[in-house]
Formats: C-alpha cells, sequence, structure tokens
C-alpha cells in the first residue's frame, strides 16, 4: 500500500493531537508521552517531533526537564490561528465558542461594511457580484452555499481595503464554516441571496450606514437560524 506523502502525513498528526487538545481528549497539565502517540498512531519520532513542534508554536503544549510534554492551559493558546478555530468548529462545536465568534463578527463585519462602501472600487464590487451569482446559483447544495457565502464575505472585507482587517478573515471564516454546516445541514433553510444583496446594493450605493446596516440584519438573521436548531445540530 502506498505511504501518504510526508507533508500530508504530517499535516494528519497534527489535525489528530490538536483536535483532542482542544476538544478535551486530552487535558489542561495532562502529560503527553512522545513514544506512546508514535505506537498508538503509527508515524516515526521524525514526523511526531515535527507536528509537536508546530503545536508547541500555537500554544497548545509545551515541555519541561524532568516533566517532559504537556498540555499547556486555554488561556496559553493562541485562539486566533486558524487551525485552532477550524478545531474547535469541529464535530459538536460548544455554544459558547458559537456566541464569541457571533459577537467578534458584530463588531469586525458591520464596520468592514461601512468601509467598503466608502473604498469599495469597480473590481471589488465584481467580486461581489460573482460571489451572489454563486450563492444563487447554489440552490440547496449546500456544500456550494458554504463556499459562495465564504466568498462573499473574503470580498467584503477586501473590499474595505485595509490590511489589518483583511487577515481576520480566518475568524468570519471559522464562524461561517461552522454556523453554515449546522443551518445548511438540516433538510430547510431561508434563502440567503436577499440578506446578501442588500449589503451588496448598499456598498454599490456607496451608502455606509445603510451597508452597516444590512450587514446587522444579515448576522440577526444568522443567529437566529442558529437559534433554531438544537444543541445536537437538529432543529
Amino acid at each position: 500500500m502506498n505511504q501518504p506523502p510526508t507533508r500530508n502525513l504530517h499535516r494528519q498528526i497534527i489535525d489528530i493531537i490538536g483536535q483532542r487538545i482542544v476538544s478535551g481528549a486530552y487535558a489542561p497539565h495532562s502529560l503527553l508521552s512522545p513514544d506512546r502517540l508514535e505506537q498508538e498512531i503509527g508515524v516515526s519520532k521524525t514526523v511526531l517531533r515535527e507536528a509537536l513542534r508546530v503545536l508547541a508554536a500555537k500554544g497548545l503544549i509545551g515541555s519541561r526537564q524532568k516533566r517532559g510534554t504537556f498540555v499547556r492551559p486555554r488561556a496559553d493558546w493562541n485562539l486566533l490561528d486558524a487551525d485552532l478555530l477550524r478545531w474547535q468548529g469541529a464535530d459538536a462545536p460548544d455554544r459558547g465558542f458559537l456566541a464569541d465568534l457571533g459577537e467578534v463578527r458584530s463588531i469586525m463585519e458591520p464596520a468592514a461594511a461601512r468601509l467598503a462602501a466608502e473604498r469599495r472600487d469597480e473590481a471589488d464590487l465584481a467580486d461581489l457580484d460573482h460571489a451572489l451569482e454563486r450563492m444563487a446559483e447554489a440552490g440547496h447544495n449546500a456544500g456550494a452555499v458554504v463556499e459562495a457565502d465564504l466568498a462573499f464575505h473574503r470580498a467584503l472585507l477586501a473590499a474595505a481595503h485595509n490590511e489589518l482587517l483583511t487577515r481576520m478573515e480566518v475568524v468570519i471564516e471559522a464562524g461561517l464554516r461552522v454556523r453554515d454546516r449546522l443551518v445548511h445541514g438540516t433538510e430547510h433553510w431561508s434563502d440567503p441571496v436577499p440578506a446578501h444583496r442588500a449589503v451588496l446594493d448598499a456598498v454599490r450605493d456607496g451608502d455606509p450606514h445603510a451597508a452597516e446596516q444590512a450587514v446587522r440584519q444579515l448576522l440577526a438573521q444568522a443567529t437566529a437560524d442558529l437559534d433554531l436548531i438544537g444543541p445536537g445540530g437538529t432543529p
């Protein structure tokens, strides 16, 4: 049987251990045995060592002489790291995590929409138009809707022409992927196109106030859609 490329294997090991830590399977302050992990996961010392190095850089684990490798407390984690955001949104995400993401989005996206209305250029409008067209064409294809939704919000951030704000797309992407996976995983969901079109129309008209309000309404609908879903991910 062909072995997976080393890079892919390295990525898989990071995901396995990282998600276990984030999910609580490996509790804070608990010790990790590299020898046991090698045997359990079936990887070489070199691959495991590199994976642990990456996880240490993310603040998830530490190492001390005589103590060994241990899981660091959550306060030490780089919570804005793209992998940590993805791992926290995997499987059945904690509602507190979703609430935190919602609050961050409510701070960032209305402000981004105001800036986009003031600074957007024709290329930005074309990107927003294209994302909205993809959303409309997706119909009830949940995967296509999610990708189109992500493309729209990335384009909205880009239209603000603020380099640091654009980098915050990792937070918005994490929130959107989790929210969309839960909502669009149900049998019925509301049409996302009208709310997004209202945002685009306000940005195209160069109306900062209308753009901000349209995003606030879009986020309110997103929260309402989540509230209709039970803890287990069902309506």
